[in-house]
């Protein structure tokens, strides 16, 4: 009987539950802060009951809770890897704006916010009178417009956050990425997801007012004037189905206009804000925690963790592959045991594991230099398919007919008469120059005499064809120059620099910092703990991979155009310093560990000194600008322990839009 095949578990079987465990304790924060928004809806005039969880206080905090989970679902379902890479937002939003996404997102967080609305509508007390049906003159019943003003505020306030959410890009997953340990970083642990959650609240806080005020304001002032009418309509429409209204469409005489009504639209406003910022931020910083579970790497539960790692890091999929490369990273740094087993195995079908590392990690920082070389080149077009050759037909015995035209004429003969003839007829038709010919050098002549004589040099210089379109190009600078609708049409040089390195529509900056360090710190170990000389072999390659990619780049970085948008002229990009900073710094560390062992690994003084200038990172200028103060949850990386070089705590909207 043959040997059972044991299976081997692909690495998304063990990213997944960790994924779904981070999905469901975020979900419990939500529902405890629900549970203290049901507490604020609650009616004290008891002093137990109102705490207890069970019974009303428990029914709204499911209500509260279900119009949050909406919202819960379009993270789960959007959730993408990657920054938006376009050359300007005007871009990217031709590429958002009528996307089947952004209407699910609006739409989304629209019926969030109306579930909620009608929440809060039925926990307030009778005396509000917010009832959406009212009676007058005993059992009259008429609609109440006070309810229909909730309604509609917060309404617009779910619209309002659905265009924030896409236009800042909230779905974005930020990963963190690892660094070197320095002096001091030895015993330096990450803070925890929910203290750095702790630390943010104060300025969820804020930002939840200040959107609800604004909202409430626009539609107190302006917004409601105009959709009253409707928005009345469609309440009496929809009630008449229950109650016995009014045949007539036309609404009250007085609006529903008060400071009171003012304030209490603020307040709904802000819980239901409070609730769609916190679930944002719980989501970010959980998911962006690092791919550990137990303090160990996820791939530490198969029965065979390197293959499982290699499925990752060979995954289709981005955020399969970026948390790969991410453990792979972890694994170099901080795991001596998984090290050690990536050098000694060596026995498999596909090589040695650190052969298949090498291939895949060297692939993605290629890609980088591909994409260089590639910029401003028109797409290679698709292989042609090859023709199938034609069928011959077979040999004919007898020849086929002759296809000559029978009504032709009969050709002219050839001889001295002939040649006279056509002598003759040429001098006829052909009798010398057009009259174009001779009229338009004329007409040219005259026309510039004329400008001479009636034009001065001003005129004659505004009329040339490269000055007519100067006051175009004013205009064109107005609008870019505007502050509000400006930064739209301007191609700035970082977003441009940031879409040729990384490639559309997505670029995740946290796969190529990982590939280069996992690749210089595996190499550098292998000097102790790689007993077979595998690793050697390629140290070659890589200290000249590193060498001319990170040429190319700062060649790049340095020869870009500005484009005449860019009002800025800044030649800054975040995102191409931290990869320069990662290569230079795996970099440095292969030149340190092996330079003396150059002469035996075939490494010219050429190849060493290139690469030694090319590890020198830029120095600052010497007059920076004062250091702002760093956010305290910028300590520490996005669960990447000391170094980190991405911020999973950062908000896009902090950052440059996109």
């Amino acid at each position: 009987m043959p040997p059972a095949v044991v299976r081997r578990a692909p690495y998304k079987d063990f990213l997944q539950p960790a994924l779904q465990r981070r999905f469901a304790s975020t979900t419990g924060v939500l529902l405890a802060l629900a549970y203290v928004e049901a507490l604020t809806l609650s009616k004290w005039n008891h002093i137990i009951y109102p705490w207890l969880p069970v019974g009303l206080p428990g029914l709204r905090t499911l209500a509260i809770f279900g119009s949050i989970l909406p919202i819960i679902i379009l993270r789960i379902a959007h959730s993408h890897m990657g920054i938006r890479t376009s050359n300007s937002p005007l871009h990217t939003l031709r590429r958002t704006a009528i996307s089947f996404a952004t209407l699910e997102t609006i739409i989304t967080f629209t019926v969030s916010a109306w579930l909620f609305s009608q929440t809060y509508l039925l926990s307030t007390p009778a005396e509000s009178n917010l009832g959406w049906i009212t009676y007058y003159s005993g059992d009259r019943a008429r609609l109440n417009e006070r309810a229909l003003f909730y309604t509609v505020d917060l309404i617009i306030l779910g619209i309002v956050q659905g265009v924030l959410h896409m236009s800042m890009d909230y779905d974005r997953m930020l990963l963190g990425t690892v660094r070197p340990r320095r002096e001091g970083d030895a015993n330096a642990r990450p803070t925890a997801g929910w203290e750095r959650l702790s630390e943010w609240a104060p300025v969820i806080i804020v930002r939840a007012g200040m959107l609800s005020i604004a909202v409430a304001l626009a539609n107190y002032v302006v917004l409601y004037h105009f959709l009253r009418r409707t928005a009345w309509g469609w309440a009496l429409s929809f009630f008449r189905i229950f109650y016995s209204l009014p045949k007539s469409n036309i609404p009250p005489s007085q609006a529903p206009w008060s400071i009171w009504m003012l304030g209490r639209s603020i307040w709904a406003g802000f819980l239901i804000c409070l609730l769609w910022y916190f679930a944002d931020m719980a989501f970010r910083l959980q998911l962006g925690k690092e791919p550990l579970k137990n303090n160990q790497p996820l791939s530490a539960e198969s029965k065979d963790p390197n293959w499982s790692l290699l499925n990752g890091l060979r995954s289709k999929k981005t955020r399969v592959a970026a948390f790969a490369m991410w453990e792979l990273a972890l694994i170099a740094r901080d795991f001596d045991a998984r090290r050690q087993a990536i050098f000694q195995d060596i026995d498999r079908k596909e090589g040695p594991v650190w052969s298949q590392i090498y291939v895949i990690c060297m692939s993605v920082i290629k890609s980088i230099e591909n994409r260089i070389d590639n910029y401003g080149k028109p797409p290679a077009p698709p292989p042609a398919q090859p023709e199938a050759a034609p069928q011959q037909p077979p040999p004919r015995i007898v020849q086929p007919p002759r296809n000559d035209n029978v009504l032709a004429p009969v050709p002219a003969p050839k001889g001295f008469r002939s040649s006279v003839g056509k002598l003759i007829t040429d001098a006829v038709t052909s009798p010398g120059k057009t009259p174009v010919e001779v009229y338009l050098p004329e007409a040219k002549r005259r026309a510039l005499e004329a400008t001479d004589r009636f034009l001065t040099k001003e005129q004659q210089e505004a009329l040339r064809p490269e000055n007519i379109g100067t006051p175009l190009r004013a205009l064109a600078f107005k609008v870019i120059s505007a502050p509000t609708i400006g930064p739209l049409f301007q191609q700035r040089f970082s977003r441009r620099l940031t879409t040729a390195v990384f490639g559309q529509p997505y670029g995740e900056l946290s796969i190529y910092v990982n590939a280069a360090y996992a690749l210089s710190r595996l190499a550098v170990s292998s000097l102790a703990e790689d007993r077979y000389g595998n690793v050697q072999r390629d140290v070659p390659a890589l200290i000249r991979t590193f060498t001319v990619v990170i040429k190319k780049l700062e060649r790049f970085y340095d020869t870009l155009p500005m484009h005449w948008t860019d009002i800025n002229k800044t030649r800054e990009c975040v995102e191409v310093d931290e990869l320069l900073d990662a290569l230079k710094d795996g970099l440095g560390d292969l030149i340190t560990a092996f330079e003396q062992y150059s002469s035996d690994l075939r490494l010219t003084r050429a190849d060493m000194r290139l690469a030694k200038e090319a590890a020198v990172k830029k120095q600052a200028p010497a007059e920076a600008p004062a250091e702002q103060p760093r956010r305290p949850v910028e300590e520490a990386g996005a669960g990447a322990g000391a170094g980190a070089g991405v911020d999973a705590n950062v908000q896009p909207e902090m950052q440059q839009l996109r």
